[in-house]
């Protein structure tokens, strides 16, 4: 007999030593939105990103392991404004997930937080692959995701009320941290200002706006439509008489049409991270921008 009560205390402390399950399980449509959600939950949450810096956002095939993964989501985090088009719905349906369907609290756009820019006018896709609720990569703005976290710190807490404080500090504790960041940043990337750049696709617009870059010229001739080589020689003359200083494209975009106009015009390229994991320095959120903005200025002189 006491024999079988040492094994069942021993049991029981080893249980006790386990790590506590995550309270909410969050999947989070580009890595952007996994690193919020971790710096806001911290162990209180199991993040999964269904997406990688390497993969375009626009074309995400809907596999049977992401329909397996967001299954078990209490919380589904993306950034909307038709961004996920092509694979949330479709994973959305196939999941049987009631917690995080459209309307639900389990349901969160970041975009809905913030100030659209480039909402178009006309909806025509023969203007390319254009979004109707205006531009969805707002997390290339801090101040965006500022707004976010805010926002997404609410919706974790009425989540799961148990771990609201919690959530709270971490939210309060992110924030003074990223303010900081953002007026040092601001400071850094003064000498970007006014600097034209050449864009691959319209995915830098934020960051272009808040450090007042201009866009001088895109490698796309129109949203979503890769570079043609007459495109390409248009740009090439314009670069003659309104030159830009550098030309900019993302991890998952190939670099061979800003290879071409780098050498066609005499144009410096740069490879941004974009989002989180889209360089070795790029870890987190804070990465991003250092990285961001430290490869800016060692290009533009």
């Amino acid at each position: 007999m006491k024999t079988i009560l040492k094994a069942l205390v021993a049991s029981g402390l080893a249980i006790a030593a386990l790590p506590a399950a995550a309270a909410l399980n969050v999947f989070a449509c580009e890595p952007e939105w996994g690193a919020l959600a971790q710096e806001l939950g911290g162990d209180k949450v199991s993040v999964y990103s269904a997406t990688t810096a390497l993969q375009d956002p626009h074309r995400i095939e809907a596999r049977p392991s992401l329909i397996a993964r967001i299954r078990s989501a209490d919380l589904l985090v993306c950034s909307g404004s038709e961004l996920e088009i092509g694979w949330i719905p479709l994973l959305l349906t196939q999941s049987g997930n009631s917690k995080i369907q459209l309307g639900s609290p389990g349901y969160f756009e970041a975009s809905q937080y913030v100030v659209k820019i480039e909402i178009p006018k006309v909806i025509d896709r023969a203007l390319g692959d254009i979004h109707a609720a205006g531009n969805p990569h707002i997390h290339t703005d801090p101040r965006n995701i500022a707004k976010v976290a805010q926002a997404l710190e609410d919706r974790m807490a009425q989540l799961d009320s148990a771990n609201a404080d919690s959530y709270r500090s971490r939210g309060k504790s992110f924030l003074g941290r990223w303010q900081t960041a953002i007026g040092r940043w601001e400071q850094l990337a003064a000498p970007l200002k006014g600097v034209p750049v050449v864009v691959y696709h319209k995915d830098f617009s934020y960051f272009i706006n808040w450090v007042g870059m201009r866009e001088a010229g895109s490698l796309e001739p129109r949203p979503g439509i890769p570079p043609t080589p007459s495109h390409l020689a248009e740009l090439i003359d314009q670069m003659k008489s309104s030159p830009a200083k550098v030309i900019v494209y993302s991890p998952y975009n190939n670099p061979q049409a800003a290879e071409f106009l780098s050498t066609r015009a005499g144009i410096p390229t740069v490879m941004m991270p974009f989002t989180v994991g889209g360089t070795d320095k790029a870890k987190d959120l804070f990465g991003l921008f250092d990285d961001t903005i430290g490869r800016l200025l060692a290009t533009v002189k």
